[in-house]
């Protein structure tokens, strides 16, 4: 069961000269049980919704409407715990109308996915305007294909595949999502959301030119060359270079069910390197390393020498084995602070 999600603003929001940034993350799930991430881009002009995993219950922190709001879901893999709760998002979403859904997953994802849609008996879908992109993430491209809820999910209407640069597979006008190939018994995907750079005016700059807010500040974003501004024509690169500010976007990265050899642990300290926050599964206690190591799975003390190896600000672990007591998991906690202090459980889990 999840909590309130508390939203993090880089800067304040004033109607005539937006700012306003700020992004959103919740691990959903208990400890011991499946769990996924939810992260909420808002703009102030708009929200984008993304969904790390569905495993069993994960969606219960949800109202129907939420769930219906939900623009990709990301799979890392496809073991059971990971992907057991996607009935009930399919559901609630097998004929949204509004926009198309979106679906990534490594190698095998549009298979998987056309035996869930089709694993069941449908009826009175003729006239329905449901539509699927499914993204199959595999080394160097994107594979895709479309499913229509009319069809019965019959048809993939394959695209021609997309090559993949510097592991960026969704290049939206406001974020990023980058994928990293890991090891898994199979392949595993992590994933790493970070906001792009924004210009925004600096009200106190603003103040001090005299210059009224009003349309002319989209323009000034927009790089038109000249402005109006009062009544009179502005040279806009002047007013960039005194008025505009560069805003460094957040960052979160989703990293689950992967063996972390020495190999997979240099790629990732490259691939972290200035992230805020990074969520990462602690599966084992370190004194079970050989166990770990043999399940393609992580110990707290290796997750937290790759975070402090990486300089990432945060480290939230989460996805731990039942194996363990309470008591269990908070000696391992303390075992992955003593190596990176800035590391914590989800603020809902009271153990």
């Amino acid at each position: 069961m999840g909590t309130r999600v508390e939203p993090r603003v880089k800067l304040g929001y004033h109607a005539a000269f937006p700012t306003f940034m700020s992004l959103h993350i919740q691990v959903l799930g208990n400890p011991g049980r499946d769990n996924a991430l939810w992260v909420r881009l808002d703009t102030g002009q708009r929200i984008v919704s993304l969904l790390f995993d569905c495993g069993q219950g994960v969606l219960t922190r949800f109202g129907s409407s939420e769930v219906k709001e939900i623009d990709h879901l990301l799979f890392s893999h496809f073991h059971m715990d990971h992907i057991s709760g996607f009935d009930a998002f399919f559901r609630a979403n097998f004929n949204r109308e509004t926009k198309p859904i979106e679906i990534w997953g490594p190698a095998r994802t549009i298979e998987i996915m056309h035996h869930r849609f089709r694993g069941f008996w449908w009826n009175l879908h003729a006239d329905q305007s449901g539509i699927w992109d499914v993204n199959e993430v595999v080394p160097g491209r994107v594979e895709r294909s479309r499913f229509r809820t009319a069809e019965a999910f019959a048809t993939a209407e394959k695209s021609p595949s997309r090559p993949i640069t510097d592991g960026v597979i969704l290049d939206d006008p406001d974020f990023t999502v980058k994928a990293i190939q890991m090891k898994h018994h199979g392949p595993s995907l992590g994933y790493l959301v970070r906001e792009k750079t924004r210009s925004n005016i600096d009200p106190e700059k603003l103040l001090s030119t005299g210059l009224k807010p009003g349309p002319w500040v989209r323009q000034l974003k927009d790089g038109s060359e000249e402005i109006e501004v009062d009544g009179k024509m502005l040279d806009a690169a002047t007013l960039r270079a005194d008025l505009l500010v560069e805003t460094k976007g957040e960052s979160v990265a989703y990293l689950t069910d992967f063996l972390l050899d020495a190999e997979t642990r240099a790629r990732l300290e490259t691939w972290l390197a200035d992230c805020e926050t990074v969520i990462c599964e602690a599966q084992y206690h370190h004194t079970d390393l050989e166990l770990a190591l043999r399940n393609h799975h992580t110990t707290t003390k290796l997750v937290a020498k790759l975070a402090k190896a990486s300089k990432v600000e945060k480290l939230i672990l989460f996805h731990l084995s039942q194996r363990y007591r309470p008591s269990e998991w908070l000696a391992m906690l303390k075992e992955a602070r003593a190596i990176f202090p800035n590391t914590s459980f989800p603020a809902h889990w009271k153990l």
